[in-house]
This record gives structure tokens, sequence and C-alpha cells, in this order.
């Protein structure tokens, strides 16, 4: 059956049902430098070994000379029923990925799953971003908390909460989701733009 296109109004609606109503009133603290906070407090032994066992071995592994503090590698759809992975490599062109689509079937649990890097300084009050729009329309937002991460050589990953996908006639079709990666002092990491084809079967 051919997908039918939803009025003004079920977009309408749609986004209200999404509305979040939720605002977080979080103040962040001030940013120091790696070498500043294992400064701090360094004739006190027992900080000195609670920081260390806090940050590991992130001086040895931290990259001074890295020009970008955060990397944001990759997106994956974690979803079990997915016939193949599904993953944006978002150390390419951005541009690429702006006109590709992910086939998500309708109804499906999944969680997106953020891989990244942090090189040389401690990043406080990470956050995924994402508004997701339906021919035009803003239909969803979803702020992530992701927290604060230390400098390290293996990347880390953040797994977003199990979200079902929409179903039904009027749900089936593409989904254009901006999403950004940002931080307390609203660095903007990486801000990229994705697209999902929500059909009635994996392969329609």
């Amino acid at each position: 059956m051919a997908e039918q296109d939803p009025t003004p109004e079920q977009l309408a609606a749609l986004a209200a049902e999404n509305e979040d109503v939720e605002s977080v009133n979080y103040k962040p603290p001030a940013q120091k430098s790696l070498q500043e906070i294992q400064d701090l407090d360094k004739d006190d032994e027992s900080l000195r070994k609670y920081k260390e066992a806090l940050l590991g071995a992130a001086a040895k592994e931290a990259d001074p000379n890295a020009k970008i503090n955060v990397v944001v590698t990759r997106l994956t759809l974690m979803c079990e029923t997915a016939p193949a992975p599904l993953t944006l490599d978002l150390q390419g062109d951005l541009d690429v990925i702006k006109k590709q689509a992910f086939i998500l079937k309708e109804g499906v649990e999944y969680r997106i799953k953020i891989s990244f890097k942090v090189n040389k300084d401690i990043v406080s009050g990470l956050k995924y971003v994402q508004a997701t729009y339906r021919k035009g329309v803003k239909v969803d937002k979803s702020d992530y908390m992701v927290g604060s991460y230390g400098p390290r050589a293996t990347e880390y990953e953040f797994l977003t909460p199990l979200e079902e996908a929409p179903k039904g006639m009027i749900a089936r079709g593409t989904y254009n989701i901006k999403s950004k990666f940002t931080d307390d002092d609203k660095n903007d990491h990486l801000s990229w733009e994705w697209n999902l084809n929500i059909k009635k079967e994996w392969k329609d």
C-alpha cells in the first residue's frame, strides 16, 4: 500500500505529542584543563589518589597536539532485528550523509549509539541533541545528557534509551534528523543531518 502524506493537522498533533516539557536547570562548572586539575591539591595524597583513580592514565594517553579535543566518529542505529548494521561514518563527507537514508521497519525498538574520542582536555556536560522533521515540520526534539569525560586513547560510546519507531500508514515515510554534539560551554563539536525512512518492512 502506498505511503499516505500526513496532513498539516496530523503533523502538528505528532509534534504536540512529542513536545518536551521538561527543562534542566543546570549551571556548568568553570572549565579547567587536565593539567590544572592534576596540579590542584597536589600535596594532598588522598586527593591525588582519588583523581588518579578518576582520570586513570589520562595524562599519558592525552594527545596535546590534537587540533580538536572532541571528535565524533560514528552514529550507529542499534536494532536487534535489522538485517544489516546501520552505521554512519561521521568522519566522512557530511554532505553525502545528508543525502543517505536508513530504512527502519515501523514499530521496531532501537537505540542510537554515538562513538566519540576526547583527545586532550576533560570535557564537561557533553550533550547529544536531536531534532526530527517530517516535510519541514519539527515533530520531535530530544536532548540526552552524555556526561563528562577525560582524554584517553580509546573511544567512548553513548547509548540513548530504547525507543520505538513510529508505526501506521501515516507514520511511514522519510524523517529528516538534525543532530548536534555539544557541551556545557556550548561548543558545537559536530552538527550533522541524516534521514530515517520508516517502512512497513525492512525491504519494502
